[in-house]
């Protein structure tokens, strides 16, 4: 579904990154993010490994792999700006947007 919805933004409109939960963690959803310009800010699931490095997708999900499994879990959200996700989410549950 995630690439369905990025091929409705209008091709001059730039997004710097975007932030999914660990459910968007597949090829097709990385390759969409990159091939957009944008930067996947994408936890990896608990027992990914590293793909093939074949696209842009790919090399990224890879970086996200190899940090968490550096730094741990908890770290890699954090210096990503992972945790700002879960602020937003909390901000509009209460709001008249939810």
């Amino acid at each position: 579904m995630l690439p369905d919805l990025l091929d409705h933004i209008p091709p001059d409109q730039d997004i710097g990154s975007m932030t999914a939960d660990g459910a968007y963690d597949t090829r097709k959803c990385h390759e969409a993010i990159a091939v957009g310009g944008a930067d996947a800010i994408i936890p990896p699931r608990k027992n990914a490994k590293p793909w093939k490095p074949t696209s842009a997708g790919a090399i990224a999900q890879n970086e996200a792999v190899n940090a968490s499994r550096y730094l741990g879990r908890a770290i890699w959200r954090r210096g990503s700006g992972y945790h700002r996700r879960s602020r937003v989410e909390t901000t509009l549950s209460g709001s008249r947007y939810a």
